[in-house]
């Protein structure tokens, strides 16, 4: 019984860890380019039509976005996670070793997402790719890092999870 209330919370918390995650993110990453969201997010996610203005506050917007990103990655975070756990014998600590995975899947994020402005600044700031770009757009190198740093960050989400269940094998074999 007492693996069944982890699995379901896991499997409760993560898309919302996740969430809030992409929320901070979000709002970052809009102080670094507000026209990534306004040109291009807050279309993409049906707040506004292209070429139209959004009537409400922008920040809220980056909210919505924010979680609307990246709350569905916590599904099969948890998942991953919540199915290893019901591996381990003992249910003494799972909590903590669960914290503790999810502390190093964010880590990994943030430390890539970072790795994400760097790749921008060292490579794509003097090159800018060959991305979508919205019209209207007025500072296109601004739009290429947090375009960036958002690609990176879903890299970050993936390696942290590898990295999260070989911590969870390790844990189990002690």
């Amino acid at each position: 019984m007492q693996k069944i209330k982890l699995f379901l919370f896991i499997i409760f918390l993560t898309p919302l860890i996740c969430g809030t995650f992409g929320i901070l993110h979000d709002q970052i990453t809009y102080s670094l380019s507000h026209e990534y969201y306004t040109h291009f997010k807050f279309v993409q996610f049906g707040l506004v039509e292209e070429g139209m203005t959004m009537q409400m506050n922008h920040r809220l917007g980056a909210v919505i976005v924010g979680f609307g990103a990246t709350w569905w990655v916590g599904i099969p975070i948890g998942l991953f996670y919540a199915i290893t756990l019901m591996f381990f014998k003992s249910t003494e600590n799972l909590y903590k070793l669960f914290y503790k995975t999810v502390a190093i899947t964010f880590s990994i994020t943030i430390i890539t997402s970072f790795a994400g402005y760097l790749y921008w600044k060292i490579f794509l700031e003097q090159n800018p790719p060959n991305w979508y770009m919205p019209e209207h757009v007025t500072d296109k190198n601004s739009f290429y890092c947090v375009g960036s740093i958002h690609n990176f960050s879903y890299l970050g989400g993936g390696i942290g999870l590898m990295v999260g269940m070989l911590y969870l094998i390790l844990q189990k074999g002690k």
